[in-house]
C-alpha cells in the first residue's frame, strides 16, 4: 500500500483521505504484514502521525521510502510471481498511466524500487520484443489457469491503448508465460464513471474461488451500467473455465449512482481486497451495502468481511482493491 503523497487524486476532499487509509491499515494489520510505500521522510512522518492517532499498530508496519506520485498501487506497484525453481520474483510490467496521462515516469519505476527494497530479482515481461503494458486492476486470476479481463481495457486501439496491435491470442500467450494462466474469460465493458482505467475488470467481476465468480449486476434498466453488465453476465453464463467446467456466477448488486460536480464516479462492491483473514469491501452509504456484505460473507466463511467507507475514495476514481497489492507467500 502507498500512503498518499498529496492531494493529486482527491483535489477537493483530500483532508478525509488519510483517515480512510488509516482505517485500511488498522483493519489489515492484525491479519498480515503490511509494507507501506512513502514518497519521502516528510510523508512518512505524516503517515506515522495519522496512523498513531487512529490506533494502528506502527510496530507491525514496514515503511519503504520510494518516490511515487499516484496512490493506486494495484496498478503502479509490482506484480509478484515465481520462477521455475519456485523463487519469488517481481514482474515489472510497464506502466503508462492507463494510456491516458503523460506524467508517469516516477510511478513507472516503482516496481524496480520495490524489488530492490525487498531483495527480490526483477523481470521485465516482454512479447514481440516489446515490454508488456499491464496494470494489476486489468486482470483477475483464480490460481487454476483462468484470467478475467475486459475487451474495453485490453483490446482498445483508440481511446487508451495498452499494447497496440495485440490480439486475444497475444494476451493468452502473455498471461500463460508470465502468470501461468493461459485461459482468458473475456468480458465486454467496465462500469460507468471508470474514465481513468477505461474498463478495469476489478470493478466488474472477481474470482472468489477457482470456479466461483462474483459479477456486478445493475437492476435499473435505465442506468448506463445495465446493458454492459447484462452482456457480461451472458458471456460468463456461456463460458468454460480452463478445466472445461462452467463457472458458478454470483450476482453482486450495484450501489446507487455517485456523482460529484455533475460527474459520475466509479462505485462497485466488486472492488474488494482479499486478505489472509479479512475481506475489505468498499461501501457507499447505500441500502445495498449490507446486501453486498452479506453475499461476500457467505462466500468467505473463514474471513471477516468488513466494509470500508469509500464515497470519498471514489472521487479519485478508485477504491479498496485499487489501493492494495498482495504479495503471495512462497509455494
Amino acid at each position: 500500500m502507498a500512503w498518499p503523497p498529496g492531494p493529486r487524486d482527491w483535489p477537493v476532499k483530500f483532508a478525509a483521505i488519510p483517515w480512510v487509509f488509516a482505517e485500511l491499515v488498522r483493519k489489515l494489520a492484525p491479519f498480515e504484514r503490511l509494507r507501506l510505500v512513502v514518497a519521502s521522510s516528510t510523508v512518512a512522518a505524516q503517515a506515522r502521525r495519522v496512523l498513531g492517532h487512529a490506533g494502528a499498530p506502527l510496530n507491525d508496519i514496514e515503511f519503504l521510502t520510494i518516490p511515487i506520485s499516484r496512490n493506486w498501487l494495484r496498478d503502479v506497484g509490482p506484480v509478484f510471481g515465481f520462477d521455475a525453481a519456485g523463487r519469488k520474483t517481481v514482474l515489472h510490467f510497464r506502466f503508462t498511466a492507463w494510456g491516458k496521462y503523460k506524467a508517469f515516469r516516477t510511478d513507472e519505476r516503482v516496481p524496480a524500487a520495490a524489488a530492490a527494497a525487498r531483495g527480490l530479482p526483477k523481470v521485465e515481461p516482454e512479447r514481440h520484443g516489446r515490454r508488456i503494458v499491464l496494470e494489476g486492476g486489468a486482470f483477475d486470476v483464480n490460481g487454476a489457469g483462468d484470467v478475467l479481463a475486459t475487451e474495453e481495457c485490453l483490446l482498445d486501439e483508440t481511446a487508451q491503448p495498452r499494447n497496440p496491435g495485440w490480439t486475444r491470442s497475444d494476451y493468452a500467450a502473455a498471461f500463460g508465460e508470465w502468470l501461468g494462466a493461459p485461459h482468458i474469460l473475456w468480458l465486454g465493458r467496465g462500469i460507468a464513471g471508470d474514465d481513468d482505467t477505461h474498463g478495469h475488470v476489478d470493478d466488474v467481476a472477481r474470482f472468489v474461488s477457482e470456479r466461483t465468480i462474483v459479477l456486478a449486476r445493475e437492476s435499473d434498466p435505465h442506468d448506463p451500467n445495465y446493458a454492459p453488465l447484462e452482456e457480461n453476465r451472458e458471456r460468463l453464463e456461456g463460458a468454460r473455465l480452463f478445466d472445461g467446467s462452467r463457472p458458478e456466477i454470483v450476482a453482486l448488486p450495484m450501489p446507487q449512482p455517485i456523482a460529484f460536480r455533475g460527474r459520475r464516479l466509479p462505485a462497485s462492491y466488486a472492488n474488494f481486497y482479499i486478505g489472509n483473514g479479512v475481506v475489505l469491501v468498499p461501501t457507499f452509504n447505500d441500502p445495498a451495502d449490507r446486501v453486498a456484505l452479506g453475499i461476500l460473507a457467505d462466500l468467505f466463511p473463514r474471513r471477516r468481511v468488513i466494509g470500508i467507507h469509500a464515497v470519498d475514495l471514489a472521487l479519485g476514481l478508485g477504491a479498496v482493491h485499487c489501493l492494495l497489492h498482495e504479495e503471495p507467500a512462497a509455494p
